[in-house]
């Protein structure tokens, strides 16, 4: 069964959870305004207008232009397929009229841009042809549905995700061999991206700033490419990477210190540093049940950092990982305005979840390390191997 297929035979049994009669996802030219659930439910371009449903009894149809039909058919994900040549209105309203629903889940969502993939002109498409036949009231969010599908992953998922997460681990740890003084964030980064070409894989998002490498103190901490700066002695250098692999994505970081002359060991205020992170990570971790707050987590780990001296982080704690980098609706962060209702949401089983404190040590550089969990019905497991040793690059 194909990842697709699964997902379809999953989406079937959300319907009847959360009490929807049907669900729509409606689109058009997918290559340029793609709703982010396709692949998960169709996996090929979709040209004209384009109706896929999943009606409560289980039964999926497509309503696709002519030239698509081949491909959609190919999928095995749906019960009936219908093409069109001059418009899809009259077969979208058909299939509606026949069936009556009460409720319409149409892909769309205030909170979530994971679950808000139709466009605003398709919106209005949409609701004036079903206004016609008497049933624009009848349209809600997909939201819960779409988070759903996304956020509990099956096993080939987990172990498409497992596999990405394995392969940048080994380019971190390949790429430990050329951080050295002198070399620039550049050349590391390049480096990196050349091991994943080497190995076949994509990047995890997009390159130029995948890797992210920072080189001592003063930098943009987050979300940069890398630049010219030379690695000294003293600093501390840290690495955000990630490959996707059969669609999935990691997304990791790991940090070095960069032994000064006359050195033996890493100054203390980096080894304390590093051991907070470490045990950040881990209280965040064993907290980490189904049906638990997603906002406790970050608590948990925030206040650890906070009560050990460290200004708290500016960001979540951590987040969804799947077909993005960046996935899902439920989010380990502080109930700040830019995260919404997210933090609120509760914890689920098949959820794969990054935990990614960070602190800043004066003089040497942004301490940060992120790994990569699954919610499992009895806690949280390590996907990565967990970086609880600081990495140590010697002074020559």
């Amino acid at each position: 069964m194909t990842i697709v297929q699964e997902k379809i035979a999953q989406a079937k049994r959300l319907l009847d959870e959360f009490d929807i009669d049907c669900w729509i996802t409606f689109v058009r030219e997918s290559t340029i305004n793609g709703d982010p659930v396709l692949p998960l439910i169709v996996g090929v371009p979709l040209t004209w207008h384009s109706a896929l449903m999943i009606d409560r009894s289980g039964r999926t149809c497509a309503i696709v232009g002519r030239y698509d039909r081949k491909s959609v058919e190919e999928t095995g994900a749906f019960d009936e397929v219908q093409d069109f040549v001059q418009g899809a209105k009259s077969l979208v309203q058909a299939y509606f009229s026949a069936r009556r629903p009460r409720t319409i889940a149409v892909n769309y969502s205030v909170v979530s841009e994971i679950c808000d993939g139709i466009t605003h002109g398709m919106y209005l498409t949409l609701r004036e042809w079903l206004t016609e036949i008497g049933m624009a009231e009848r349209m809600v969010s997909a939201e819960q549905i779409v988070s759903a599908l996304r956020q509990r992953k099956t096993a080939a998922e987990l172990s498409a995700i497992t596999k990405a997460v394995s392969i940048a681990e080994e380019i971190f740890l390949n790429a430990a061999r050329i951080i050295r003084p002198g070399a620039s964030e550049g050349e590391i980064a390049d480096h990196m991206r050349s091991e994943a070409v080497r190995r076949g894989v994509e990047l995890a998002w997009g390159a130029d700033t995948c890797p992210s490498v920072f080189a001592g103190p003063d930098t943009a901490e987050a979300h940069y490419r890398p630049t010219d700066r030379r690695v000294q002695r003293g600093h501390v250098v840290s690495m955000d990477f990630g490959v996707r692999v059969e669609g999935y994505c990691s997304d990791l970081q790991r940090v070095h210190y960069v032994m000064a002359d006359g050195e033996h060991q890493a100054p203390s205020s980096v080894r304390r540093g590093f051991d907070t992170i470490v045990e950040a990570i881990e209280s965040a971790r064993v907290a980490m049940q189904p049906g638990v707050q997603a906002m406790e987590i970050d608590r948990i780990a925030r206040s650890l950092i906070v009560s050990r001296g460290y200004e708290e982080f500016p960001h979540a704690l951590g987040h969804q990982v799947g077909l993005f980098a960046h996935d899902g609706t439920v989010l380990l962060g502080p109930l700040w305005e830019k995260y919404g209702s997210k933090p609120l949401r509760l914890l689920e089983e098949g959820m794969v979840f990054t935990l990614e404190p960070r602190l800043t040590v004066p003089g040497h550089g942004i301490v940060t390390v992120e790994e990569m969990v699954v919610v499992r019905a009895t806690g949280a497991e390590f996907l990565s191997v967990p970086q609880q040793t600081l990495r140590i690059i010697p002074a020559t």
